[in-house]
């Protein structure tokens, strides 16, 4: 049985980038109850700051996008980060295992840090320590695989050498996962930055498409997608052509293409602009037919929810009474 783990923000809409990149390939996945497990990480949006009402609004939106894509409790475990203690438990375990080298040296805290302090505002101690208690997350289920975006592998090998730190010390305890990420599409560049990622939460959503965006809204704002200036023809060159590149890459992620043979089939930006905004439309539209049907019921989201939970707990409690146990703490 090979186990994983993946977890989503509700800092913001859910967008394109994280459909592509993430949640597709869990739904793809052959999965049972016990060896999938995905979460709201609700507690990861309290490191900077945020309004209340908001979190719990996107909480439970992201929640009803990832059933509504199919992750319901026939296929994986579908809960909130909040509602599972040993999250919680687990990540001062692992805080004491952690050094204060190695979180500062996180590229993440790093770039939110300065943009914090750039703006005059402080710098929670949150904000720092989180990638812990992300590893708490991934640790706590005896997780093997991670699939996630390539800006999280960073902290994926923070978990990885914590975890193996902590077996070290104290007796093996945790399995030591690994971090997976999909061919293509694995990150969804912005329309308007395409060398900065999708991203929930950017001011500016003119460059994003979000889940929940209306066909109109999207093929309007790939249409102004940003390609490459004083260049002729498409080309397929990430490096040299990011726009352009990003564009093929949803294209052919969207379609089941290659984006160097998909480019071969286009001579002018305007054709290829309009094919992307067709497929995307296309490809979003039952994720938003099916967001509508379960949102009308929220009494089943919370019953997902909450024996999400349930399930989730009872998979993690040994571990974290083993990690309790071996780090030399007595038994309750």
């Amino acid at each position: 049985m090979t186990r994983i783990f993946s977890g989503v923000k509700p800092t913001g809409h859910l967008t394109l980038g994280n459909y592509l990149g993430a949640v597709r390939q869990w739904v793809a996945a052959e999965q049972k109850p016990d060896d999938a497990l995905f979460c709201v990480v609700d507690l990861h949006a309290l490191t900077v700051e945020h309004d209340p009402a908001r979190v719990r609004r996107l909480s439970r939106q992201a929640a009803t996008l990832l059933l509504a894509a199919g992750l319901g409790p026939e296929k994986c475990t579908l809960f909130v980060q909040s509602h599972v203690d040993e999250h919680t438990r687990l990540a001062y375990l692992l805080e004491c295992t952690a050094s204060d080298g190695e979180l500062r040296r996180m590229i993440q805290y790093r770039e939110k840090a300065t943009k914090a302090q750039d703006a005059g505002e402080g710098v929670r101690l949150s904000l720092l320590t989180y990638p812990v208690l992300m590893a708490a997350d991934i640790l706590a289920y005896d997780t093997d695989e991670v699939p996630v975006g390539e800006d999280q592998r960073q902290h994926v090998e923070l978990t990885r050498d914590l975890a193996v730190r902590f077996n070290q010390r104290y007796g093996h305890t945790f399995t030591v996962p690994k971090a997976t990420h999909p061919q293509v599409a694995a990150r969804v560049m912005d329309l308007q930055d395409p060398t900065s990622k999708m991203g929930k939460s950017h001011e500016s959503g003119s460059g994003i498409v979000y889940l929940l965006d209306e066909p109109a809204v999207i093929r309007k704002k790939v249409m102004r997608a940003v390609t490459d200036s004083g260049a002729d023809g498409v080309v397929y060159d990430r490096t040299e052509r990011p726009g352009v590149a990003n564009l093929l890459d949803v294209l052919a992620a969207c379609t089941g293409g290659d984006p160097e043979v998909l480019a071969e089939g286009y001579a002018q930006y305007g054709p290829l602009k309009r094919d992307v905004a067709d497929a995307v439309v296309e490809l979003l539209r039952p994720l938003r037919e099916r967001h509508a049907e379960i949102s009308a019921d929220p009494g089943e989201v919370e019953r997902v929810l909450r024996e999400g939970a349930g399930r989730a707990r009872a998979l993690a409690r040994p571990v974290v009474d083993r990690a309790y146990e071996a780090i030399g703490l007595l038994a309750p």
